[in-house]
């Protein structure tokens, strides 16, 4: 499976930002899709995930401010809408899915940079 991130950039304190991440190859047995991100000098977290059933899950810091998608059709693509963009946001962010037989893959990442 490959993944590749895009939609990152730079933007000020309350804006908004759409991340994208295409998934190619092997992804009818994709089960989560999600996205985590990396501060410097932190370590990398859980944002937002979603299964194949659409069960959700955030992050306390992103709740009721970002919402991820996919497009369950061929799990070839999921979203982060994230709105109300704080500078603690920043970081790079990735792609991760979890596929049914061979484990853990993951984008290369997109930076966000929140400015105050």
């Amino acid at each position: 499976v490959l993944l590749v991130e895009s939609g990152g950039g730079l933007v000020q304190a309350g804006g908004s930002l759409r991340l994208s991440c295409t998934a190619s190859g092997s992804t009818l047995d994709i089960n989560v899709l999600g996205w985590y991100r990396q501060a410097p000098g932190k370590q990398r977290e859980l944002v937002a995930s979603i299964s194949s059933g659409g069960t959700t899950t955030y992050a306390d810091s992103v709740k009721g401010r970002f919402t991820i998608s996919r497009d369950n059709a061929e799990n070839t693509a999921v979203y982060l809408q994230m709105n109300s963009l704080r500078p603690e946001d920043t970081a790079v962010y990735y792609c991760n899915a979890e596929e049914e037989y061979s484990g853990d893959y993951w984008g290369k990442g997109t930076l966000v940079i929140v400015s105050s």
